[in-house]
């Protein structure tokens, strides 16, 4: 039990989440290491604007996983600020994502993130902080002998 939970000023406690977020049409675009990077620095702007708590953040090729604390939010405005925010200035700084198949981009006429979203509620932390550590792109990625072949 935590014995010095965080203090709102109409609520104590805390409510920790993973939460997945999948890239529209399944498109691949965090195997590209520019956007993969650009997006990870993105969510970690978004949870200091937003005064989220985080623990761990990672993505595999179309879609990004956390672990937050949901705070005073409710799941879908966690989700639509998250979303939103990282959207929002991720087409700005690359604006070659919206452009047209042909041209090259992913999203014309669209937005970066399904709408569907997964927000679930943790019970096992070191369960699910292992699940993002097996994530494609992790930074505390464990390496396996394969991986030096």
């Amino acid at each position: 039990m935590k014995t010095n939970p965080t203090r709102y000023s109409s609520a104590v406690g805390e409510i920790w989440v993973m939460a997945t977020f999948k890239v529209k049409y399944c498109h691949k675009i965090f195997d590209i290491r520019a956007v993969r990077e650009l997006t990870d620095a993105l969510f970690h702007e978004a949870f200091e604007f937003y005064k989220i708590r985080f623990r761990k953040l990672a993505f595999d090729s179309d879609h990004a996983h956390m672990i937050l604390d949901m705070e005073l939010y409710g799941k879908i405005e966690l989700a639509k600020k998250l979303k939103g925010y990282v959207a929002k200035h991720l087409f700005g700084l690359m604006p070659w994502l919206k452009k047209n198949k042909w041209e090259g981009g992913y999203f014309w006429n669209s937005g970066l993130w399904n709408p569907a979203y997964d927000i679930r509620s943790i019970s096992d932390m070191d369960f699910y902080s292992r699940y993002l550590d097996r994530q494609k792109y992790s930074s505390t990625r464990q390496k396996t002998l394969g991986s030096f072949s």
